[in-house]
């Protein structure tokens, strides 16, 4: 399967710095190449390879053509299709089902880039609201997004729930939240932002939540964890302060960007940081930095915070082996150039 058209890693990624920079003729040489083996539009089309990921780079710079979003219709159609049956079934839902990197929180992502509501956008935020609601297995209520298997299909004994933004519940609340600030709002949408929050305030210190973590008396202590974008502390406290956008509520915005001023101050949870990456390292840390600063109204707190982490990613910058987006040095220029003009963040689901 062609890597160029894969959003975290090939040449579609890469053409979002040339489109930030206004490069117009780099940009035109990593389209070229990304869709010179054909794009995707199969079971493998998500926010991050194919068609959606093809658009969403086309929609940064200016706006996708018809045949490329009605390709990506139908691939969203194909996912909202399986997701009824899968529900229908009683069947647990792979993660695969409901993330950001390959399933619908993803493709909502991606729809709220179109700059206009739409049934098809409704549908998927159904989709994303129907997790809310707690499921029953062998006998035991877990909540709508509990799975069997994690990220890399590795089989989890009893279960879990993922808490992060790229695989887990987070990356729902984020795009929950971002509807309503987009003005699309569905039956149902509150609460469920409400229930999403609540989980994390209770278990979003910890990557994922086990069958014995769920079901002892006292919710589990806080691990010592990388406090990245994509499963860490950072990108969970930005999804808990949209979500208090979403839902007006000043104290939970309050401890989330206490939550990340907190964490970026901190000399030990900054020493699990290694490398400069997007969807790790101190690129990730600065671009969500620079959003809740954006959203906050004391953003000046983040400033000697931010001002550090770009030393420490420019001095990681080089060390990089891979060229793209997500964990190359793609990425960590966009995180250095410290713009988002084009849009190009969203992602990440966090603007």
């Amino acid at each position: 399967m062609p890597r160029t058209q894969d959003l975290s890693e090939g040449a579609l990624g890469m053409a979002l710095l040339h489109i930030e920079r206004g490069d117009l003729a780099a940009t035109r040489s990593n389209l070229a190449q990304a869709v010179a083996g054909g794009v995707s539009a199969g079971g493998n089309a998500s926010l991050f390879h194919g068609a959606p990921a093809l658009e969403f780079v086309l929609n940064c710079a200016g706006s996708a053509g018809r045949d490329v979003r009605d390709a990506v219709d139908r691939v969203v159609d194909t996912r909202l299709a399986a997701a009824s049956r899968r529900q229908t079934s009683g069947a647990l839902p792979h993660l695969a089902e409901f993330d950001l990197i390959r399933g619908l929180a993803g493709l909502a992502a991606l729809l709220l880039t179109r700059g206009e509501a739409s049934p098809r956008l409704e549908r998927v935020l159904a989709y994303l609201i129907s997790l809310s609601r707690p499921v029953r297995v062998e006998g035991r209520q877990v909540p709508g997004w509990w799975s069997t298997a994690g990220p890399a299909g590795e089989e989890m004994p009893g279960g879990h729930a993922n808490n992060g933004v790229a695989h887990g519940i987070a990356g729902a609340l984020a795009a929950l939240s971002l509807a309503v600030r987009h003005g699309v709002r569905v039956p149902g949408q509150h609460e469920a932002i409400e229930v999403f929050a609540r989980w994390l305030d209770t278990y979003g210190s910890r990557y994922w939540i086990t069958r014995d973590q769920l079901s002892a008396p006292e919710s589990p202590e806080p691990e010592t964890a990388r406090p990245s974008w994509c499963y860490g502390q950072v990108g969970i406290a930005r999804t808990q302060q949209l979500a208090a956008l979403a839902l007006n509520d000043p104290a939970r915005r309050l401890a989330a960007e206490d939550t990340v001023a907190h964490t970026l101050a901190d000399p030990a949870l900054l020493r699990r940081i290694t490398d400069a990456s997007l969807c790790h390292g101190w690129a990730g840390l600065v671009t969500v930095a620079h959003a809740v600063a954006d959203d906050s109204p004391t953003p000046d707190r983040f400033t000697p915070l931010i001002r550090d982490m770009n030393k420490r990613l420019a001095a990681d910058l080089e060390r990089l082996t891979k060229p793209g987006l997500m964990e190359g040095r793609t990425g960590a220029r966009l995180a250095l150039d410290g713009t988002n003009t084009t849009g190009w963040a969203r992602a990440l689901l966090i603007t």
